[in-house]
């Protein structure tokens, strides 16, 4: 494949661009769903084409194609070099990219099994056990099981003489019961909400999930949600991990660090942020105990790469460190307007077809020494939340309010009763900064966002927040979603 994309490199600097790219994408996506007993989806999908991107006079030029020859790559970069020309006559301020060394390397995500080697047949005959224990009740009137694969074999380019081929892979499974009495509707699921469990690994993760072992759990719960009380409203302490708090990170800290969301370049499709770049390296974002990291190196991690689309080396560096807001997600476009001379590596593309963009990296909230039952006992009035099941935020990135599954009320530090519809709202570094326990890396934990969108025309990236169980002081609970 680099003997074509070298003739797209060689057009581009020919025409002396200021840097040009070319990504040649093989896609392969499987997934599998079985709900109340028959096969609901069976998707078998192979995608192949390449993007061209070209920065000329200051200003990009982009085009893509599924035709892959030596002739379409020639007229696809002429395409994208006119592109670019036609738009350096209206550009305002000229792009500048961040110098980065040439790097020519092959990365592979590890993984011990290949999910594709292993038969339909086996997936399916786990996914419908798994569905006939989800369903062993009446009142479960949907039981869905699935699972989805993704191998991603991509050959990027650059006109600076970078050469990297790359092998990603992802696995994960989800499964969920939704129970029914009269007029209640109640949602129990496993691992999570949103895409299940999804790691950059093989299928060992659907080995580890233990998917018919939790179906009855989780039957079980969604029946037990039925006859639960309602959430109580009022202020409360509040213990939140798992995908729930892994959304919490990722909407109230990730998107609200992407650069060029914060300078204004989202702020009319999807907003922009109250992060600004004066309060770098000053703001008091969250409590002392906070330290939220990147890391595009993290194992498992689904924004876990050898090299971004920028063909930036991956690494890892703090954007909350001690509470204080300490850096951003960046691309080489945007990096040196906040001073930095190289780019952290935080620009994807979703699919050949679509050009690189400022995606959030895996983010976690780092652990900290509390163990789990020692963090209830020191609430007095609370309650425990897992598994997101809505989620609202501003266009600051500010005001927010979220849904869970279940939760569980604590009393004089003991877990005392199950309660359904559970919400809580708040302002994002009020809430951060009222995060006065974390426990420790004995809880800490992986968890997948495989559905996360951007951009115009909008576009789909996947990424990991990990973390540990953490206590928030005083939360307003119980706010009707």
């Amino acid at each position: 494949m680099f003997d074509l994309a070298e003739r797209s490199v060689e057009i581009a600097n020919k025409y002396r661009v200021d840097f040009g790219d070319i990504r040649i994408i093989e896609k392969t996506v499987q997934g599998l769903s079985v709900k109340n007993g028959e096969i609901e989806n069976f998707l078998n999908e192979e995608t192949f084409g390449f993007g061209v991107r070209i920065l000329f006079n200051g200003a990009w030029g982009f085009a893509s194609s599924n035709i892959i020859s030596k002739k379409e790559i020639e007229k696809i970069t002429l395409l994208a070099i006119n592109i670019a020309k036609a738009s350096s006559l209206v550009m305002g301020r000229k792009v500048r990219i961040a110098r980065e060394p040439v790097h020519k390397d092959i990365w592979q995500t590890p993984l011990m099994i290949d999910p594709f080697s292993v038969s339909e047949q086996d997936k399916f005959d786990l996914l419908f056990k798994t569905d006939s224990l989800l369903r062993k009740n009446k009142k479960i009137k949907s039981a869905v099981s699935s699972m989805r694969f993704i191998k991603r074999h991509q050959w990027h380019m650059t006109s600076e003489g970078a050469a990297i081929e790359q092998l990603l892979v992802s696995s994960g499974a989800f499964l969920s019961a939704t129970s029914v009495c009269g007029g209640d509707v109640q949602v129990r699921t496993y691992p999570a909400m949103h895409g299940g469990k999804t790691s950059s690994a093989g299928y060992e993760v659907i080995n580890s999930l233990d998917l018919a072992e939790n179906a009855e759990r989780v039957r079980e719960e969604a029946l037990a949600l039925l006859k639960a009380p309602q959430c109580p409203q009022g202020e409360m302490d509040l213990i939140i991990g798992g995908e729930q708090l892994a959304l919490q990170i990722h909407e109230s800290v990730g998107h609200a660090t992407e650069l060029d969301r914060v300078l204004g370049y989202e702020e009319g499709y999807a907003g922009s942020s109250f992060a600004t770049t004066e309060k770098l390296r000053k703001f008091k974002y969250a409590s002392s105990l906070v330290n939220l990291v990147a890391d595009a190196t993290l194992g498992g991690g689904l924004a876990t790469a050898g090299y971004d689309d920028d063909g930036v080396k991956a690494q890892r560096w703090h954007i909350v460190k001690d509470g204080i807001l300490s850096g951003y997600m960046t691309s080489r476009e945007f990096s040196a307007q906040i001073g930095e001379r190289r780019s952290k590596g935080s620009c994807r593309a979703d699919g050949y077809e679509n050009i690189p963009i400022v995606r959030i990296c895996n983010l976690s909230l780092m652990p900290g020494k509390h163990e789990y039952d020692e963090m209830i006992s020191e609430v007095k009035n609370g309650i425990i939340m897992e598994n997101n099941r809505s989620w609202s935020i501003d266009q600051k990135r500010l005001n927010f309010q979220f849904g869970c599954e279940i939760g569980w009320l604590i009393k004089n530090g003991k877990v005392r009763l199950m309660v359904k519809n559970p919400t809580y709202q708040g302002i994002t570094p009020a809430f951060w900064n009222s995060c006065d326990g974390i426990c420790n890396e004995k809880y800490w934990q992986l968890w997948g966002v495989t559905n996360c969108g951007k951009g115009q025309p909008p576009q789909t990236a996947m990424m990991s927040h990990a973390n540990s169980p953490a206590r928030f002081r005083k939360v307003k609970i119980g706010i009707k979603s």
